[in-house]
């Protein structure tokens, strides 16, 4: 038997979305019969930057904040990623952030290698004035490694589009000019793309409408489980509620509510807002969510942080469809469960890959000067996703393989083959 120690080292291995994401990385690799030279050039960074944050409180005090910047990938083109705020960001979560960024922007096509920041703060603690210090502080000490050519950050958990204004008008200062290509996910007054706040969301909306068509179900008799009530859960039991889909059960991160016959998603997400909580929410039960990822339904999409599905709870997952809203809900140790119990998988590299590819369309439109309606892209975001769903569904077909494997299959290929052809590692 082995020791508790071993136990313990192999949970710690299993909770790192770095040792997750390599790991997929290496099989996928293996299957595609990798060339070394290339194996070796894309399995590591491109770059590392660690950085201390200054800040001068509200207290008066000095703090001194610890921040990280990974580009993982230039193959295709300019880094893309977003930035996070937490108390628990690591640089090995940066790290496998920025891995998936590129896997996932080859994943739907989109001209963008991947990169990843984060600073270890808890902005719930913070003032306005307090986080705007800190974001200008890490956006100046990013200038030279950052710009629409090079790296284009974009929110993520945690920072929204007051930070990404913050840092555009911090990049414009030093470039003593406008320049609204420096970050996605911006004020639609500000250079913003209509559509962008939802689109990931959206986006799963579009590849979960795929994945049932395999089931021959349609949404009024899916019931929907979402993990999540942000802006990706949030939006997406929205969309999927308007859509016609049954959703059973939300959550936020102190628990979620469950009714059986279905939630009035609208209501519900209006008495979070008011209340900041589901706890005694009427007409509903109270789960935890841990429940909740365990309920029976049609499509189960994990919309929070990381490492939600683990190989201590794989075996009790009850749904068809696992649509992955969230970056690395599932860890690696669980996949072949979920593969055994013969679970649908929409990986986190395509089921979340709205947010990136709308993003592609801000940079697009800040760089023409001219914008899109929202109908338009909205359209044009339902064309990638379609198309990127049925490259993996295909791609798996052929080799196959599992959905995940193939969507990495597919990626690290488009990946390799630009790096080959540019002659990197010549």
């Amino acid at each position: 038997m082995p020791s508790p120690m071993v136990d313990d080292a192999k949970e710690i291995k299993e909770e790192n979305p770095f040792e997750s994401m390599m790991s997929r990385f290496d099989r996928a690799a293996q299957l595609l019969d990798l060339d070394p030279d290339l194996y070796a050039v894309m399995r590591v960074p491109n770059r590392e930057l660690k950085v201390y944050i200054p800040v001068r409180m509200d207290s008066g005090r000095m703090q001194v904040f610890e921040g990280f910047r990974v580009q993982h990938n230039f193959a295709r083109g300019p880094a893309k990623g977003g930035i996070r705020y937490a108390p628990d960001v690591t640089l090995d979560e940066v790290r496998a952030l920025a891995a998936w960024m590129t896997w996932k922007c080859a994943v739907v096509n989109v001209p963008f290698g991947g990169a990843k920041g984060g600073i270890i703060c808890d902005p719930q603690q913070m003032s306005q004035g307090e986080l705007e210090r800190l974001t200008r502080r890490y956006a100046a000490e990013l200038i030279d490694i950052i710009g629409p050519e090079k790296d284009v950050p974009a929110p993520d958990m945690n920072t929204n589009e007051q930070t990404m204004a913050w840092i555009m008008d911090t990049y414009s200062m030093h470039a003593r000019h406008t320049v609204t290509a420096i970050v996605t996910g911006k004020p639609v007054e500000l250079g913003g793309s209509a559509g962008r706040r939802e689109a990931t969301g959206r986006g799963l909306l579009f590849v979960i409408n795929e994945a049932i068509k395999r089931f021959k179900m349609t949404p009024p008799q899916t019931r929907v489980v979402v993990q999540g009530a942000g802006n990706v859960g949030g939006t997406a039991a929205r969309l999927l509620h308007e859509a016609g889909y049954k959703v059973i059960a939300i959550s936020d991160i102190h628990g979620g509510i469950y009714n059986p016959n279905g939630l009035d998603i609208p209501a519900a997400l209006d008495y979070l807002q008011r209340t900041r909580s589901f706890e005694d929410y009427p007409g509903a039960e109270q789960i935890t969510n841990q429940e909740l990822l365990e309920l029976d339904c049609d499509v189960l999409a994990p919309c929070a942080t990381e490492n939600q599905i683990t190989s201590h709870n794989a075996d009790r997952i009850k749904c068809k469809v696992l649509a992955e809203g969230a970056n690395g809900p599932t860890t690696a140790a669980a996949d072949s469960i979920l593969h055994e119990k013969g679970i649908f998988v929409i990986p986190d590299i395509l089921a979340n890959a709205g947010g990136v590819t709308v993003s592609y369309f801000e940079w697009v439109q800040d760089r023409m000067g001219y914008f899109w309606r929202e109908d338009v892209v909205n359209e044009r975001l339902q064309d990638v996703m379609v198309a990127s769903f049925n490259d993996v569904c295909r791609y798996a077909e052929r080799h196959r393989v599992d959905t995940r494997t193939a969507a990495y299959m597919l990626a690290i290929d488009r990946v390799a083959y630009d790096t080959r052809m540019r002659g990197f590692y010549a």
